[in-house]
């Protein structure tokens, strides 16, 4: 299948034709691994406000941003400076460093327990926020519950899609350890070097990404299961939704994880190319065990994957990224 589907989930907390739509999830899971929601029950001026202020940072002059940096390599929130990724070097490949810039925060609440060194110090480390613009903080916030509250009811769809119980997945991201980041990708004013992309090829690393495109020159390539590469489908009122590493690993490769890219724009698109995303990265809790679903291997199979757990899993990927 070279096509990615467009699914509507019926609005807010609809539980109508669950088992149909989980049956188009199974399908486009197996098939290439992304899908576009609409229908979502997102509040529009939540994903506006979130938009336009995140907007309202990347226009900051650099000094003023850069009051936000990632303190060190591998820190996971604040401010990425342009070319300070490489997300090729996730599949243990090199490429010059990757065209944008971001802004990211982790979760918003710390769990009321003893946490791991690496827990505490990676995914709950404290968020830097901005302080102008001054609505970008409470707005990413709003953003990110919306964002959580739909990663939750996208899992239990995908529990019905791999014929688990409903609630299968939540004792396993009822302290998810999710990540948002808007991606700013500025206008190119000179060539890129050679292999250069706006973000290289890769696969995300959790269970399911939620993606608030944008449609210019130089956009988001999805790779289908013959190698070829497609644009993925732009559409207003929309979400694209795509699995990751862990979910594939989950369902010993049923459903894949399939590399995309951000390709680099023609020069001659200029301010019209300027590009912003906003990722909403769900992973399932720290000590979440990723072991293959019974529901996904026949009784004279055994798993593709050794477990993992969820934490270390995501830390290790992450880090092998940053300059």
């Amino acid at each position: 299948m070279a096509d990615i589907p467009v699914i509507d989930l019926g609005g807010r907390d609809h539980a109508k034709a669950d088992q149909d739509i989980a049956q188009i999830i199974d399908q486009a899971c197996c098939d290439i691994g992304f899908l576009v929601i609409r229908n979502h029950g997102i509040p529009e001026n939540i994903i506006q406000d979130c938009w336009q202020q995140s907007l309202a940072f990347f226009d900051l002059p650099l000094a003023e941003r850069m009051k936000i940096a990632l303190p060190h390599p591998g820190y996971p929130y604040g401010y990425a400076p342009l070319t300070s990724e490489t997300l090729t070097k996730s599949l243990g490949e090199d490429s010059p460093p990757d065209l944008k810039e971001g802004f990211a925060a982790g979760p918003l609440k710390v769990p009321d327990r003893q946490l791991d060194d690496e827990e505490a110090g990676f995914v709950y480390a404290p968020n830097l926020w901005p302080e102008n613009p001054s609505g970008l903080r409470p707005a990413f916030k709003a953003y990110v519950r919306e964002m959580d509250a739909l990663a939750q009811r996208l899992m239990r769809l995908f529990a019905l899609a791999l014929d688990l119980p409903r609630g299968f997945f939540t004792p396993m991201i009822n302290e998810a350890i999710s990540a948002c980041r808007a991606n700013h990708y500025p206008a190119l004013e000179n060539p890129p070097a050679a292999g250069q992309l706006r973000a290289g090829a890769h696969s995300d690393y959790g269970s399911l990404t939620i993606l608030l495109p944008h449609d210019t020159p130089g956009g988001l390539q999805v790779q289908t299961r013959t190698g070829d590469w497609i644009n993925a489908p732009v559409i207003p009122g929309t979400f694209i939704i795509n699995i990751g590493d862990l979910m594939a690993r989950w369902t010993n490769d049923r459903w894949v994880s399939t590399l995309h890219r951000v390709v680099t724009p023609p020069l001659e698109a200029g301010a019209q190319s300027r590009r912003l995303s906003i990722a909403f990265f769900h992973q399932p809790n720290w000590h979440a065990d990723i072991t293959c679903l019974p529901s996904c291997l026949a009784q004279s199979e055994t798993p593709l994957y050794e477990p993992v757990k969820s934490g270390p899993y995501l830390m290790e990927k992450f880090t092998s990224t940053v300059m």
